[in-house]
C-alpha cells in the first residue's frame, strides 16, 4: 500500500555502540532472492542446531523440554529467535516458552545507521552496508550458539526503499548465512501491535500506538469497539515515509533551535494526509478515553531521561505510564539541552544525539493531531511480536491470550 493509510480488515486469531538490550551460523533455509513478505503470519521454518531446515517446530520442542545435559542439568528451551535489521538499528532476540510469555535468554542492540543518506542517493552507503554487516556477523554468532525451533529475519524501510536493498541481503546471506526478508508496512505495522498488545490499557476505549523509526514512523489506531481479539483490534494504521535518520539529514539534528524544531514538526504533519482515517481517529479520541502507546528507540529514550536514570534499564521503562503534565516536562527537558548535554546524557548518548530531537519532533505532531492525555511507554515491538507469533504456531501461547509479563533474566 506504499505507506498510505488503510482500514484493517478482521483478521485471524543508550551511548554504546555494542550492547545487549542497552544494559542486553546459517540459520534459515529461503528462496534465493530476499522475499517480500506481503502477510503477518511467520514465514520461517523450524531449524536445528546447524541451520539447516529441521523436523516441525514442535518435536525439536518436544526434545529440549523434558532434556537433561551430560551434567545432570535440564537443558531449556525450545529456543526462537527474532532479528530486526531496520534503518538506524540492527536487533536481535533469542527467547524460550515460559508460561504465558515468554524469557529472553540473550539479545543484541547495535546502531548502525543503514539508511544513512539513503533519502538523497536513494541506495544504501557501502559504509553503511559494512556497519550492518559487522552487526549481523554478531547476530549469526549469537544464533548459531543454540539450537533453534523457529526463527525470522526481517529487513525493513531502509532495505525497502533502496535500490539496492536486495542486493545487500544477497551480500548478507552469502557472508553471515542469515537470509533475511524485507517485510512490508502494514506487517510491520501488525508486528508492532502484536509485540505490545499486552501493554493496552483494558479499561481504555483504545490507543494510538506509534513506532518511530529510522526511515518511516507507523500509526494505528488500535480500537475495543471493533473487537477484543488481539489481530482485531487493528482498525486503520499508517505508515509515514519519514523516521529519525531522515528527518534529521533534511534538517540538521545538532544545532536545533526552535524554528527548526517547528520545521521538522510541520513537515510530519504535512504526512497525515496519508492517514484515510484521521478525522475518524480524531474524533473518536476527543469523544473516549485513548492512550498513546509508544514503542521505539525515541520513546523509550526519552523515557529514561524523563526519569533521570544513570543508564538506560529497561526495568524501570517497559510499561511505564506519563501524563500530559509529565510529558510536557520531558519534551520541555530535551529540548532545551545542546548537543553536548545531548551526548552526555546516560540515556541519549552519542549514537542518539543527533536524532533524538527528530524523533520529539514526530511525536509532538503526532500529540498535537491526535491529543490523549497519557501515554505508556514500550520497550518492546517488531521482535516481541515476531517471538509471539513464531511460539504460537508451535502451540506455546494460547491464539486470543496476552502475555501479563515480558521476562527478561536480571537488568537489561
Amino acid at each position: 500500500m506504499k505507506g498510505m493509510g488503510a482500514a484493517e480488515p478482521p483478521s485471524a486469531p543508550g551511548p554504546a555502540t555494542d550492547v545487549s538490550e542497552r544494559s542486553p551460523a546459517p540459520v534459515l533455509a529461503a528462496p534465493a532472492e530476499p522475499a517480500r513478505s506481503t502477510g503477518s503470519a511467520p514465514a520461517a521454518e523450524p531449524v536445528g542446531r546447524s541451520g539447516r531446515p529441521g523436523g516441525a517446530g514442535r518435536r525439536q520442542a518436544g526434545k529440549n523440554r523434558g532434556a537433561f545435559g551430560a551434567q545432570g542439568r535440564r537443558e531449556r528451551g525450545p529456543y526462537y529467535a527474532a532479528l530486526d535489521l531496520g534503518t538506524n538499528n540492527c536487533r536481535l532476540l533469542v527467547a524460550e516458552p515460559a508460561a504465558d510469555t515468554f524469557r529472553v535468554v540473550d539479545s543484541f542492540s547495535r546502531i548502525v545507521r543503514l539508511g544513512e543518506g539513503l533519502a538523497t542517493s536513494g541506495s544504501l552507503k557501502p559504509e553503511a552496508m559494512d556497519r550492518a554487516l559487522g552487526a549481523l556477523r554478531t547476530c549469526s554468532q549469537k544464533l548459531g550458539d543454540r539450537p533453534m525451533a523457529r526463527a525470522r529475519l526481517i529487513a525493513t524501510e531502509a532495505c525497502r526503499r533502496a535500490a539496492n536493498g536486495a542486493e545487500f541481503l544477497a551480500r548478507v546471506r552469502e557472508e553471515t548465512g542469515l537470509h533475511l526478508e524485507i517485510i512490508d508496512r502494514r506487517t510491520e505495522a501488525k508486528l508492532a501491535v502484536e509485540g505490545c498488545f499486552s501493554l493496552i490499557d483494558e479499561d481504555a476505549a483504545g490507543a494510538v500506538l506509534f513506532d518511530i523509526g529510522g526511515g518511516s514512523s507507523e500509526i494505528v489506531w488500535l480500537d475495543r469497539r471493533k473487537t477484543r481479539r488481539r489481530g482485531g483490534l487493528m482498525r486503520a494504521w499508517v505508515s509515514l515515509p519519514l523516521g529519525v535518520v531522515t528527518l534529521a539529514e533534511r534538517h540538521g539534528g545538532i544545532d536545533v533551535d526552535c524554528s527548526v524544531f517547528e520545521a521538522m514538526v510541520q513537515e510530519v504533519r504535512g504526512e497525515f494526509h496519508r492517514f484515510h482515517a484521521r478525522e475518524a481517529l480524531k474524533a473518536a479520541v476527543g469523544e473516549r478515553p485513548f492512550h498513546f502507546l509508544g514503542t521505539s528507540g525515541t520513546v523509550t529514550t526519552l523515557a529514561g531521561v524523563h526519569l533521570d536514570l544513570p543508564r538506560y534499564d529497561r526495568r524501570y521503562i517497559d510499561g511505564l505510564w506519563m501524563d500530559e503534565s509529565e510529558i510536557e516536562l520531558m519534551m520541555g527537558k530535551i529540548r532545551g539541552m545542546d548537543y553536548e548535554a545531548r551526548r552526555n546524557n546516560p540515556c541519549i548518548g552519542r549514537e542518539r544525539a543527533d536524532l533524538v530531537l527528530a524523533g520529539c519532533a514526530i511525536f509532538e505532531a503526532i500529540r498535537r493531531e491526535w491529543p490523549c492525555r497519557r501515554l505508556r511507554v514500550a520497550d518492546r515491538g517488531l521482535r516481541e511480536g515476531i517471538l509471539v507469533q513464531l511460539m504460537r504456531v508451535d502451540g506455546y501461547l494460547r491464539a486470543g491470550g496476552r502475555p501479563a509479563r515480558l521476562e527478561r533474566p536480571g537488568a537489561s
